[in-house]
């Protein structure tokens, strides 16, 4: 069974940082290309970034080009998003996803809260 546990949210001053992590299991890992969605509730689920299974190449939502960071350690099956300059508008959250077995799986999410 696909397991994807987020960690690393929190409470973070408009500017600030956090660096979330995706601990993922039961599939191969370094196989797999991999998601950040974000959800405000009520509203839609926003897909923010993927990395390519080796991690050689990464892609993101316009909104947060230039400010979050998405990586991966194949070794320790983790996922990574660095998020820089944190705005209120980012205040969601955060979830890990990988397709496979043409199924998509998220994990249970972390709430990450920018405010003043």
């Amino acid at each position: 069974q696909v397991q994807l546990v987020e960690s690393g949210g929190g409470l973070v001053q408009p500017g600030g940082s956090l660096r979330l992590s995706c601990a993922a299991s039961g599939f191969t890992f370094s196989s797999s290309g991999m998601s950040w969605y974000r959800q405000v509730p009520g509203k839609e689920r926003e897909w923010v970034a993927g990395i390519t299974s080796a991690g050689g190449s990464t892609s993101y939502t316009e909104a947060v080009k230039g400010r979050f960071t998405i990586s991966r350690d194949n070794n320790k099956n983790t996922v990574y998003l660095q998020m820089n300059s944190l705005k209120p508008e980012d205040t969601a959250v955060y979830y890990c996803s990988v397709l496979w077995m043409s199924r998509v799986s998220w994990g249970q999410g972390t709430q990450v809260i920018v405010s003043s």
